[in-house]
């Protein structure tokens, strides 16, 4: 399938640039998988449209403060980091500026004094799409450090800084390691959840720490070219005897977000076996039209750039041409496309 399949015509005015004022206050399409009939709703509407023994599965992947501003340690020259993979051991996988100038051996600094910089990276090589594998020195705790040096990594096309870094991060975010938020979850606040669970709606967690593979753009003619970076992943044991349940007992598997989606059909096969131990690994799966879902039921996500994997999963689940169409119209409608934008439920 040729990638030119998922375009469509994006008024720029369309990207949500700024964070939701009120999380609830978005609106919702309603997507139907078998007729494509749309509905156009509030996202509090959400509630209505989900029923007794369905099961939302969340990821619960935290967003790190991951974007590091230092300087070369030989020149003084300012330098830029963005953690993309935990390696273990200190080692990162980033993306750094200027990449020109950050080789294999480069030292980068951080910290409010330059003679006692509290974090130092030295760039042990570099990766086939241009980033940096780098190693840390420091004392303390990472973590911590990160909280004190780092910047939370925005998408390039929100020009606004957040005041408030809970305004990138779901209210469920548990599980610190990503550089990107799973960003269906920003519509849900605590209350409305518990909303959601006293109408018999059960809600259960994955982990998917989201790398920035999930957002580039596709670079190749056509769909089965492309090549998803690996993210890391758990499914509790708890989460697949739910699902189990829930399936066994006629209720959905409601995905919140396509970070959910994934993480659910890389380890469908293991959840449905009834394998009885926590699963996890790192996954490249990359889900578009011709692939059969096992595991998810229905989706909530928000509205995907064109030519985007976002867009080719949800047309896997809708049919491309269903999809497109309601994209036409949410443009007509002026829905708000992106991160901070509104919400379409597919069931």
């Amino acid at each position: 399938m040729n990638v030119d399949a998922f375009d469509f015509e994006l008024p720029e005015r369309l990207i949500a640039q700024t964070p939701l004022a009120e999380r609830t206050a978005s609106r919702l399409m309603t997507l139907d998988k078998r007729t494509g009939a749309v509905e156009h709703l509030q996202f509090s509407d959400l509630i209505h449209k989900l029923r007794p023994g369905d099961l939302l599965v969340m990821n619960d992947t935290k967003v790190l403060p991951a974007r590091l501003y230092g300087w070369k340690a030989d020149t003084g020259a300012k330098a830029e980091l963005l953690l993309l993979k935990d390696l273990g051991d200190g080692r990162w996988e980033t993306l750094a500026r200027p990449g020109k100038r950050l080789k294999t051996g480069a030292v980068i600094r951080f910290g409010d004094d330059e003679h006692a910089p509290l974090l130092e990276a030295t760039v042990e090589s570099e990766t086939e799409d241009g980033g940096r594998i780098v190693a840390f020195r420091y004392e303390g705790v990472f973590l911590e450090l990160l909280e004190r040096l780092g910047t939370m990594p925005l998408p390039p096309y929100i020009k606004e800084r957040l005041e408030d870094r809970d305004r990138y991060q779901t209210v469920y975010a548990k599980q610190p390691g990503s550089a990107a938020a799973p960003t269906a979850g920003l519509h849900f606040t605590e209350a409305y959840l518990e909303r959601i669970r006293n109408a018999g709606i059960r809600t259960a967690s994955v982990t998917l720490h989201v790398g920035l593979g999930t957002f580039r753009p596709v670079s190749v003619e056509t769909v089965d070219a492309h090549k998803m970076h690996s993210e890391y992943y758990e499914v509790p044991a708890e989460t697949a005897a739910l699902v189990r349940e829930t399936k066994a007992n006629g209720g959905r598997i409601v995905a919140i977000g396509t970070t959910s989606a994934r993480t659910l059909e890389t380890a469908a096969d293991r959840i449905l076996a009834g394998q009885s131990e926590d699963l996890r690994g790192w996954t490249d799966i990359f889900i578009y039209p011709g692939y059969e879902f096992r595991a998810v039921d229905a989706l909530l996500t928000n509205f995907h750039l064109p030519r985007s994997t976002l867009l080719m999963m949800i047309g896997a689940l809708a049919g491309t041409e269903r999809v497109l169409a309601a994209y036409r119209e949410a443009v007509e409608q002026e829905y708000r496309f992106f991160s901070f934008g509104d919400a379409m439920f597919i069931s």
